[in-house]
């Protein structure tokens, strides 16, 4: 970091944060958001270590603590590919899947755009769709929940 000039760093992935910060004196001050213990000792603003004594603050959203949380009898339809998600056709066209549809394991809930290729999405499963997570237009990342389906 002193090499580079850096004062601060910080990286965020899913459930994931990492904040490098140099401190008055040029030792780093580091936090993370899932670890509970830190290669490096905590420190505090001012650059001086901070007492040990303390837990690690973890930063865990109630929203993504409760999406973990696993319902009996219900599974997602998950995208299989980094794109753009829709739920129609057509912006005209009535929606492959909504709440309340039924599926099997060859229909069409969705499509994906990724690259001007327009790719259908299976269900892949049975069962009735109870939720859609996810609004047409929108950006989806690999394995990130599309449905929310009560499997028959």
């Amino acid at each position: 970091m002193k090499r580079s000039e850096l004062t601060e760093f910080a990286v965020e992935e899913e459930g994931f944060k990492l904040k490098i910060r140099r401190g008055a004196n040029g030792l780093p001050l580091v936090s993370s958001g899932r670890s509970t213990s830190s290669p490096f000792p905590a420190m505090n603003e001012d650059g001086s270590q901070a007492s040990t004594s303390t837990p690690p603050i973890t930063a865990i959203s109630n929203a993504s603590a409760a999406a973990n949380v696993e319902e009996p009898g219900v599974i997602y339809i998950k995208s299989p590919m980094v794109g753009t998600f829709y739920s129609a056709p057509s912006p005209e066209s009535k929606a492959f899947a909504e709440k309340g549809t039924k599926v099997v394991e060859n229909t069409v809930v969705c499509i994906i755009e990724a690259m001007k290729i327009m790719n259908e999405i299976q269900a892949e499963l049975k069962g009735t769709i109870i939720e859609a997570l996810v609004e047409s237009g929108q950006p989806v990342e690999y394995g990130q929940r599309l449905f929310k389906v009560k499997q028959s």
